[in-house]
C-alpha cells in the first residue's frame, strides 16, 4: 500500500522539474534504502527508483563508498540476468554517487499477494483444484533456476521478492485463478552476489523455503512442486538439491540448540 511522502529529503532526482505527471510516491522503506514509483522520461512511463540514502552512523568517505559500490552491484547483477533471458525488472538510469537506481516498473501484485487470494478461506483439501497454484510453484521454481544459471544468488528470495506481471489477453474470469497468473519476474537484489557455488544456491532455496513457510503454511505442502521445476530448469540442480538437504539438517540443529 502507497502512503504519501514523508517529511525526510527526497533524492535530488525527484526535486527536479518535470513533465507533468503524477506526484512521487514513498512505496517501500526499508533500514538500507526506500523505493519510489515515479515516472522516467514521460509521464506515462511510470519507473521504480531505489534510493539508499547517506547513514550518518557510518564515516562519510566509507557511506560513500558503499553505497556507489552497492548500487553498482545491484545494477551490473540486473543488466547480467537480462542478458541471459531471467525476468527482471530493466534498468533504466543510475547515478551509483548519488545513491539511486532507476528500474522497469512491474505492474501486477507480488506472488505472496497472489498466493493470499488464491488460498482465501480454502481449508487444506480440495487437491483436485490446485492445478492453477501448482502451476505458479512450477513458473517460481523455472525462475530461480534460470536465475541460479547465470551465477547470481538473491540472497533474500521471499514470495514479496517475487512479482506476477498479468497475463496480456487474459480471458480467465475466475478471480481466484487470476490471482496466481502470469511472468513470475524476480526484484530486490539488493542483497545479490554471483556465485557458483552449490552451497550458496542451497541456502538461496532454503530461505525461500522458509520464507515461504511462515508466509503460506496452508500451501507449504506445495513447495516439492517449485523443487521439481528447479530441478527441470538447473543443470546444477542435483548437486544444489542435495546440499538443501545438509542445509535443512544444520536449520534444524540450529532451532533446536537454540
Amino acid at each position: 500500500m502507497t502512503t504519501p511522502i514523508p517529511p525526510f529529503p527526497l533524492p535530488r532526482v525527484l526535486t527536479y522539474p518535470t513533465a507533468p505527471g503524477p506526484p512521487p510516491l514513498l512505496i517501500a522503506q526499508g533500514a538500507e534504502g526506500r523505493l519510489y514509483k515515479t515516472t522516467h522520461l514521460h509521464p506515462s512511463r511510470p519507473c521504480a527508483l531505489k534510493y539508499r540514502p547517506p547513514k550518518p552512523y557510518r564515516h562519510p568517505i566509507l557511506d560513500a563508498r558503499l553505497t556507489k559500490a552497492r548500487i553498482a552491484a545491484e545494477a551490473k547483477v540486473l543488466d547480467r540476468c537480462r542478458r541471459e533471458g531471467v525476468s527482471v525488472p530493466a534498468v533504466y538510469a543510475l547515478d551509483a554517487a548519488a545513491g539511486w537506481l532507476m528500474m522497469e516498473w512491474i505492474e501486477g501484485v507480488p506472488v505472496r499477494a497472489g498466493i493470499n487470494t488464491w488460498l482465501g478461506e480454502r481449508g487444506e483439501e480440495g487437491e483436485g483444484e490446485e492445478g492453477p497454484i501448482v502451476e505458479l510453484m512450477g513458473r517460481m521454481g523455472d525462475a530461480v533456476g534460470r536465475l541460479h544459471g547465470t551465477g547470481i544468488v538473491h540472497g533474500d528470495l521471499t514470495t514479496s521478492n517475487m512479482m506476477l506481471r498479468p497475463v496480456v489477453g487474459s480471458t480467465t474470469t475466475d478471480a481466484r485463478r487470476r490471482a496466481v497468473e502470469g511472468e513470475v519476474v524476480v526484484i530486490d537484489f539488493g542483497l545479490a552476489t554471483q556465485s557458483s557455488s552449490d552451497e550458496d544456491r542451497a541456502v538461496d532455496l532454503y530461505v525461500l523455503e522458509r520464507a515461504f513457510a511462515s508466509t503460506h503454511p496452508r500451501a507449504e505442502r506445495l513447495f516439492g512442486h517449485l523443487l521439481a521445476a528447479y530441478g527441470r530448469t538447473s543443470k546444477k540442480a542435483p548437486g544444489v538439491l542435495r546440499k538443501l538437504e545438509e542445509v535443512r539438517l544444520r536449520g534444524r540443529k540450529k532451532s533446536m540448540l537454540g
